[in-house]
């Protein structure tokens, strides 16, 4: 493309042979856990949120030693929103690793409740940490919570609020 003199990006050139728009009807994260802790981090997720259960696939290579098959793939719902959740395997997605594998996870799941107290309640008492503090419209727009969950991944549990419509520069 850079051959053509025109530069394409950030919009640039958008109307000279552009493809269609692509739109995507949903976002679902896969949390990647340290082998073989998912099945134990699916009954966390229906224990903390109250996630269900969709759809399971097991790793078809069984190593005879393993107690449990390992899980390519579970698929949780948690009211509208869909997460999947894996096992780190030798074989797994270039690049894709455990919170463990990678010493902290690079990113924030956030989670929009009325109840935030009882939510984090909740999720302590399945074995989540509550995080120090709490915060104001950083995360979710309202009041929020942090707790990380026993896999290494940190959640913001807030409430919801009012969205402030973005205005155009005054300048």
């Amino acid at each position: 493309m850079a051959s053509d003199g025109v530069d394409y990006q950030n919009g640039n050139g958008a109307d000279i042979g552009a493809p269609k728009a692509v739109s995507f009807s949903s976002l679902r994260p896969k949390l990647v856990v340290q082998a073989p802790r998912a099945a134990d981090a699916v009954a966390f997720y229906k224990a903390a949120f109250g996630a269900e259960e969709v759809l399971r696939s097991n790793h078809p290579k069984r190593k005879a030693d393993q107690d449990l098959p390992l899980i390519l793939y579970s698929h949780l719902r948690l009211g509208a929103v869909e997460l999947l959740v894996s096992d780190e395997t030798d074989d797994s997605e270039a690049g894709v690793k455990s919170t463990e594998a990678l010493g902290g996870t690079p990113l924030l799941l956030c989670l929009e409740t009325d109840d935030v107290e009882a939510a984090v309640a909740k999720a302590v008492q399945a074995g989540a940490v509550a995080e120090e503090g709490a915060g104001d419209g950083t995360c979710c727009g309202g009041c929020w919570t942090k707790v990380k969950d026993p896999f290494g991944f940190v959640w913001a549990i807030g409430s919801s609020s009012k969205a402030i419509p973005i205005e155009a520069d005054e300048a």
